[in-house]
């Protein structure tokens, strides 16, 4: 097998980075773990243990982590393992070649792979197999797309329209304005935003304090259009919203309690389509858009990387292609010797 893998498959450990998604087609997912021989179904659950309560990860993240290491584990099992401590290099390229004839996209693979490399690391480090087998399984490279973002005047048409439809002083139009600011001025994640609290917002500092992946806190500014729409809201808008049971929420939804993240991809994609020309974007698009327009106006990759929350400056980095990217469009478009 060695010998007929892919040449990726023998290269030396890639960067991990690993975003929680789940795909079709992985194999048994974090509680399907039956048909696994008993040591390697305790050894799961162990390792699910270790996810939650030592690395504090997001659910759907143990959940997608677990269902890739289900999957080599079932492999294994099939090659004749009955013990996670047996796993060996040879079966993690197998497993992979495997996933790769079954069609899977180089994004999916890359991701597999990290998710086996973390497993194998946590194996040896607790003495529970005598070396990290994964420590030398390579992957693919995840292909790079640039993130479609807003123009800064297509921002401003954005803000600018949901100001107009917030004239009657509506609280749920005060707070679709305060929501689009923060989300355009800082940003953040929707979860970041949809969990945040009254008091999570410094008025005064025009700070806010968010809980980002991880349970990693930091402190994020913004500017004054988003702290006079975040006044207008907290004083004159949530009052006449907030219901029994929405404890400190900052954003509430029609029925007064904390909103969620379904109803401001509604509101995102709504407003945007008012403005001409604007691609579909959701809150994600937005916090492309603020990331991009950060670096296109002088702020430094670190500061931008501080921002956003990324653990890795590489994250931020994609951003400079954008930036890059437009500035050549511009100047074919503009310049005569283009």
């Amino acid at each position: 097998m060695d010998g007929g893998s892919p040449c990726w498959l023998t290269r030396d450990r890639v960067g991990e980075n690993y975003d929680g998604r789940m795909d079709e087609g992985n194999g048994a997912r974090a509680t399907d773990d039956a048909g696994l021989p008993e040591p390697m179904a305790r050894v799961l659950g162990e390792y699910e243990r270790h996810l939650v309560a030592e690395r504090d990860l997001a659910a759907h993240t143990v959940r997608a982590y677990l269902a890739d290491v289900a999957g080599v584990l079932e492999h294994a099992r099939r090659l004749g393992q009955t013990d996670p401590g047996e796993l060996d290099l040879r079966t993690l390229r197998s497993w992979l070649a495997k996933q790769q004839t079954m069609g899977r996209s180089r994004t999916t693979l890359a991701r597999r792979a990290t998710a086996a490399r973390v497993f194998t690391a946590w194996l040896a480090r607790t003495g529970r197999a005598p070396q990290d087998v994964g420590a030398a399984l390579g992957s693919p490279k995840a292909h790079q797309t640039l993130p479609d973002v807003l123009r800064a005047d297509e921002a401003r048409d954005l803000l600018t329209a949901a100001a107009e439809l917030a004239d009657d002083g509506s609280p749920l139009g005060l707070r679709d304005v305060a929501m689009l600011e923060v989300l355009y001025a800082t940003g953040i994640r929707v979860g970041e935003l949809v969990g945040l609290d009254v008091d999570d917002v410094d008025g005064e500092r025009h700070v806010v304090r968010v809980l980002g992946k991880g349970s990693k806190e930091r402190t994020v500014p913004y500017g004054r259009p988003a702290a006079r729409a975040l006044e207008l809201w907290v004083r004159h808008g949530r009052p006449h919203v907030v219901a029994e049971g929405a404890a400190g929420a900052l954003f509430l939804g029609a029925r007064g309690r904390r909103i969620d993240q379904r109803a401001v991809r509604t509101l995102v994609h709504q407003r945007l389509a008012d403005v001409p020309g604007a691609p579909d974007l959701g809150p994600h698009g937005l916090r492309h858009s603020a990331a991009t327009h950060l670096l296109e106006g002088g702020a430094d990759l670190r500061s931008v990387q501080e921002l956003l929350g990324h653990a890795s400056l590489a994250t931020t980095q994609r951003y400079t292609h954008v930036t890059t990217d437009r500035l050549r469009r511009a100047y074919q478009q503009a310049h005569p010797r283009a």
